[in-house]
This record gives structure tokens, C-alpha cells and sequence, in this order.
């Protein structure tokens, strides 16, 4: 093999690595940024520089970097059981343990659920796939093989594989890539900031995505409609929040036209809100939930797929006819991956990390607000738990929009005031959402470097105008 010592880690990259969701132009440019080590809240370049993460990797390292107790669980399951496939009724203790532990946790923590098994997978985007496919399953046993069409909404973030990024609702992720597919429809957007009428409130707003919903629903056919797909809060297209009284009404509209409700809770679930689910925080009762990011705080991945009464009956009665359901990964409940997730949920058990990031949304929330709500482009702050987000306009009083790509200026800055913000694709936001371990006066720091980012920004943005 050639020498490649001498070639920089830089350059390399360049030569080699293709990066997810990165500009090729850019990363040619600029070459990339590069990670050595984290602990705690704080990662750290190869260039010395110490940033606080503020987006906890991508939404996921729940419980920080560098706990030792998971590196343990892996190393050791690892020793006992390096790998076990569950192809065949295949079964291994650490994933029986966890599928019990998830099962119980959701029914105990999300009140009038009825969830009936977990199927596990490696990521977010696998999970909504198997949800896709399950509901498209579960109609075809009951003999509706027309009832196969997935709403979405404009603004969702459901993952990047074609099924699942199709019922992503941003167009960027679908540019050249023939996406969305047939059968996957996309709503209104549940932003009452962004999108609401002059001088409609936030009940009014629901009401009206509500009844535009209805439509799409009435013109297709229920039918037709298998599932409607929904993040609690809508994370990666802007932390927006539902509008008063949005998930009573839509379960309702669900229920009424026999349409599956699929909770996405790959960003919010195990705490991110201030409650274990995002589910629990918004009275959601779904048929299927999709889990993964905060399952492992992302020391493995992994994702998790629960399934409710209503659909696992359908598929037991079936099965002595159908036979084996042909769905499964290599890694499904990976036994080491099953392992760190156990030793994750007993820390985030014993620490309370969900009541942690109820008591220090408040705290974070108030923080930006004092810090940036009154900078002449910030719009909104907002968020719920440990989920934040500023929403950049170029006029408060009629909320018009900024040019593209201003809030990745203030991303940018933020870098270089040692603080990771996530500039998102669909609206000019950016998102915090640190980890839940993270400490009051850690989220002082972050706010005040964040602010200083925001002013050092200004005249750039203001050239854009």
C-alpha cells in the first residue's frame, strides 16, 4: 500500500471520505471540521479548540460523552456476546430485557397507550421504514389492499432512506433524488409562527390544518389513507411546537377515517421534552412509535420500533397462514447495542434526565430570550424541554423572511465562539438541544458565547437584507 503518513488528516478526508448531508463544493473549499475527543457537554478539534455542544451530536447524546458506565456495558457484552442475529425466533438476554423495559416504560409513562412489541433496528430512518412497511402490511392482512397511502407535513424530518425520506417534508432532501415517492402525501406544516393568518390564534390555526387535512383525506379516499406520520415536536424542520389543541383534534380525525397514527419520536423520545416521551407531553396515543438517537444516547446505534395492540393482533391471527414476517436486519437488537441501552436508561433512570430537562428548559429558554429576543432579526425563541429554538426574520412586525442561509451565518459564528448550533434546512433557525446532562451554569456559557456570535454576525446579515 502507498505511504500516506505524510498526507494531512484534512486532506485525506477530502481524498476519501463522502460525507451525509455535506456540500462537496464546500468541503473542497474549506476542507472539513475535525473532532478529536468529548466529555460531558464539550467536544474538542484538532486544532485545541474546546466548543460546548449545544445540539448533543445530532439530537442524541442524551446523557453526554464519555460516561464510563456505557463503555463498560459494550465492552463487556461484547466479551459475553460480541453478536446474535434474532433471524428464526433467535433470542439473546440483553434485547429480551431491553424490549421488556421499553414495552413498560411507554405504557407506564404515556396513559391510554396500548403498545404490544418491539422491533429493533440500527437507525431513525430504518425505523420509519419499518413503520411504512408495517402499515402497508397490517392493511393488506385485513384485506384493504387500497389503503396504503402515508400523510406527512411540510417541514417533517423522518430520515433519509427512500421511504423514509420521502415522507420527510423539506424539499432540499428530495432535490435529484426522485423523491417523494407515489402513496406519500405531505400537509400543512403545524408552525403557528411561520404560517398562521394575521390575527389567527393558535386554536383557530389547528382548527384550520385540521379541516385542511380533512380535505386532502375526503379528496383521496380514506380509503385510501393507511397512516399519518408526526414528530411530537417537529425538531430538524424548525423545534416547532403543536399549536393548541393540533394532536387531540388530529387523533380524533384519525380515528374517525380508521387511519394508523405513526409518533416519530426519534428526537424527542427518552427525555428530550422533560417527559420520557413526547408522547406523553402532547396526550398522543399512537399505533407504532419510532425510537432510536436517545435509546443509546448514540454510543451505539440502534433504533427501536413499538408497535401497538391494534396492529400486533392483526399480525399474530395471520401468521399461521402468512407464515414468517420477511422484515429484519443484521443487526436488529444488536445484544451489545441492547446492552449499552439498558445501561443508558438505568443512568438516565437514576439521574432523572427527563425531569432535568423539564426543570432546565425554563432555564435555557429564559437564557436566549434575555440574551438574543430582542436582536432586531431574531423573530421567536421557543421550545419545550431541552429543545430550543431562534428563529431569524428581517422584520419582527411582519415577519418576513431573511434570505436563505442567514441563520448558517450565525451557525458558523458560533463555531468560532466555541459553541455548536445546528443551522436547520427548512426555516432560518437554529436549533439547541443540548445534552440533558448539562448544567445551569454550562448553559449561562453557551447562552453568552451564542449571543456574542449573534453580534459578531449582524453586519454580514444585515448585507444580505
Amino acid at each position: 500500500m502507498n505511504d500516506r503518513t505524510n498526507i494531512s488528516l484534512a486532506d485525506l478526508d477530502r481524498a476519501a471520505h463522502f460525507h451525509p448531508v455535506t456540500s462537496i463544493h464546500d468541503l473542497e473549499k474549506n476542507g472539513p471540521v475535525i473532532y478529536t475527543n468529548a466529555q460531558g457537554v464539550e467536544v474538542t478539534r484538532d486544532n485545541g479548540q474546546t466548543l460546548i455542544d449545544m445540539g448533543a451530536g445530532l439530537w442524541c447524546v442524551n446523557v453526554g460523552y464519555g460516561r464510563q458506565e456505557l463503555v463498560q456495558a459494550g465492552a463487556q457484552a461484547m466479551q459475553t456476546l460480541s453478536f446474535q442475529h434474532f433471524f428464526g425466533g433467535a433470542a439473546a438476554e440483553p434485547t429480551i430485557r431491553l424490549a421488556d423495559r421499553l414495552l413498560t416504560l411507554f405504557r407506564e409513562t404515556v396513559p391510554g397507550s396500548d403498545m404490544a412489541r418491539v422491533f429493533f433496528g440500527c437507525s431513525g430512518s430504518d425505523a420509519n421504514d419499518t413503520a411504512f412497511k408495517l402499515v402497508r402490511y397490517y392493511n393488506n392482512l385485513r384485506g384493504l389492499p387500497q389503503k396504503k397511502k402515508v400523510i406527512s407535513r411540510l417541514g417533517a424530518y423522518h430520515g433519509l432512506t427512500y421511504a423514509s425520506g420521502s415522507l420527510t417534508g423539506i424539499e432540499g432532501y428530495h432535490k435529484a433524488f426522485d423523491m417523494p415517492i407515489a402513496g406519500v402525501l405531505h400537509t400543512g406544516c403545524a408552525h403557528h409562527y411561520a404560517f398562521a393568518k394575521d390575527g389567527e390564534s393558535e386554536a383557530d390555526f389547528s382548527d384550520r390544518l385540521i379541516a385542511e387535512l380533512e380535505q386532502m383525506i375526503d379528496q383521496e379516499g380514506g380509503e385510501t389513507i393507511a397512516a399519518f406520520i408526526a414528530e411530537p415536536v417537529m425538531g430538524t424542520g424548525g423545534v416547532f411546537t403543536p399549536p393548541a389543541g393540533y394532536f387531540a383534534k388530529l387523533q380524533d380525525l384519525l380515528d374517525r377515517h380508521d387511519i394508523l397514527l405513526i409518533a416519530d419520536e426519534v428526537i424527542t423520545g427518552f427525555g428530550r421534552t422533560g417527559q420520557w416521551f413526547g408522547c406523553g407531553t402532547y396526550g398522543i396515543r399512537p399505533d407504532i412509535v419510532s425510537l432510536a438517537k436517545g435509546l443509546t444516547s448514540a454510543y451505539f446505534p440502534m433504533s427501536a420500533s413499538i408497535i401497538s395492540r391494534r396492529i400486533w393482533d392483526v399480525l399474530e391471527r395471520a401468521s399461521p397462514e402468512m407464515g414468517p414476517v420477511m422484515h429484519g436486519f443484521t443487526y436488529s437488537g444488536h445484544p451489545v447495542g441492547s446492552a449499552i441501552a439498558m445501561a443508558n436508561l438505568d443512568i438516565m433512570e437514576r439521574e432523572d434526565l427527563p425531569g432535568r430537562a423539564a426543570r432546565l428548559g425554563p432555564v435555557l429558554l429564559d437564557a436566549l430570550k434575555s440574551k438574543v429576543g430582542d436582536h432586531p432579526f431574531v423573530g421567536e425563541v421557543r421550545g419545550v424541554g431541552l429543545m430550543a429554538a431562534i428563529e431569524f426574520v428581517a422584520d419582527k412586525s411582519t415577519r418576513a423572511r431573511l434570505p436563505y442561509g442567514a441563520h448558517k451565518i450565525v451557525a458558523a459564528k458560533a463555531l468560532e465562539h466555541g459553541v455548536l448550533s445546528r443551522g436547520l434546512p427548512f426555516l432560518p433557525v437554529n436549533s439547541m438541544s443540548p445534552p440533558l446532562s448539562i448544567t445551569e451554569a454550562e448553559i449561562d456559557e453557551a447562552t453568552t458565547r451564542y449571543a456574542a456570535a449573534l453580534r459578531a454576525a449582524t453586519p454580514e446579515i444585515e448585507a444580505m437584507r
